[in-house]
């Protein structure tokens, strides 16, 4: 397990973004987090979709991700939302320090 990672989930709407946002630098279970608008294309159900979605970039460590990921699914509209953990495997000592110390 990577020391830190980027997490990335989506949610269908403001509202949903800031409610999950909220919860999880609360529980200090991420450090940052960056939400952005994204048009997403995918197929689901033998359809192909598209929808306007809310992108969060959740910075924290591997550590936290169990909890992070068991919140982000109690809170998450979607039956399966995406949640995705990505390792960082070197960045800028004092930033990661600072993500260290946020994160319980």
């Amino acid at each position: 397990m990577a020391e830190f990672c980027l997490v990335m989930t989506t949610c269908p709407n403001q509202q949903e973004a800031d409610q999950i946002t909220a919860a999880l630098l609360k529980q200090q279970l991420a450090a940052c987090i960056q939400q952005q608008a994204v048009s997403s294309h995918y197929v689901w159900q033998g359809k192909l979709e598209q929808s306007s979605e809310i992108l969060l970039l959740i910075k924290t460590t591997g550590h936290c991700y169990p909890a992070l990921e068991a919140e982000i699914r109690k809170l998450h509209s979607y039956d399966t939302p995406e949640i995705i953990q990505l390792p960082i495997e070197a960045g800028f000592a004092d930033y990661l320090q600072w993500v260290k110390d946020s994160c319980r």
